[in-house]
């Protein structure tokens, strides 16, 4: 039998991985929503939840039982309207450590694909051919796979290039890569419908955004119109990036060696949402 004494320090140490828990599940909420539509949800919700605790304090019966209704039919207003944002954040719960079976590519795989997509990107920036390259990672693509013509090519630089090449048949939509596959090419993506997005991206970009808010696909973007490089993760896009910096971002999430060091962190470097 546990002493009172016991009793009591055990009862604290609870508490104290109590507040530790919630103290990890909130950070990784904020995490997950930084930068995405959630943000201004949070905020809305913040502003309603201040008017309920006013409402009831004053004693407005009225505007505390307009509060308690918006409470009951908004949660189910937020599940439909923010979908995306709530199926991002169950597949990054899905995709942690504990439930992860898919192994990282080895670093000699990683580095050609990197070497290749870099090679091409730079070649094609330079040259202002529009492209968008999407890379599969443990959420799978086959729906958007379908949508192009299949290909299933070994990844080189000259065939990414080749590919992207304007009025040919498959330089319309995009790429969608595999390890270093080419899966298929002329698929297309979801638009992201993030009202926030600079109205001076077009369409390559917006589906760029928009894949990497229902996947965890890495995909780059090479604009038409200024030859600069674009990169998209986790609904987060960052652009005008050069050539080293667009390596080094790569590598950080595909390499097997670094791949620990930074899954609970991405570093980025270049200019977010215009």
């Amino acid at each position: 039998m546990f002493s009172l004494e016991e009793f009591r320090l055990l009862n604290y140490f609870g508490q104290i991985i109590d507040i530790l828990l919630v103290t990890y599940v909130v950070y990784k909420a904020i995490m997950i929503i930084r930068g995405t539509r959630a943000v201004q949800l949070v905020k809305g919700i913040t502003v309603i939840l201040a008017v309920w605790f006013l409402s009831r304090f004053l004693g407005l019966r009225t505007l505390e039982f307009l509060m308690n209704q918006t409470f009951t039919y908004g949660l189910l207003a937020i599940i439909i309207i923010f979908q995306p944002e709530l199926r991002r954040a169950l597949e990054q719960l899905g995709r942690g450590r504990f439930f992860s079976s898919r192994t990282a590519p080895q670093d000699d795989s990683a580095k050609k694909s990197i070497d290749a997509i870099v090679k091409a990107s730079s070649y094609m920036g330079k040259r202002r051919i529009g492209a968008l390259m999407s890379l599969e990672r443990e959420t799978g693509m086959t729906d958007y796979v379908e949508t192009g013509i299949q290909m299933n090519a070994h990844l080189t630089s000259e065939l990414l290039i080749n590919t992207f090449i304007p009025n040919t048949p498959l330089h319309d939509g995009a790429v969608i890569l595999k390890d270093n596959t080419i899966l298929a090419a002329a698929c297309y993506l979801p638009l992201s419908e993030n009202p926030f997005i600079s109205k001076e991206l077009g369409t390559r970009h917006r589906a760029a955004l928009g894949v990497s808010e229902v996947t965890d696909s890495i995909t780059i973007v090479v604009s038409e119109e200024t030859g600069s490089i674009s990169l998209t993760k986790n609904g987060e896009l960052h652009r005008e990036l050069d050539e080293e910096k667009l390596r080094q971002l790569l590598e950080r999430e595909l390499l097997f060696e670094s791949k620990q060091a930074t899954a609970s962190r991405w570093q980025w470097g270049g200019k977010k949402n215009g």
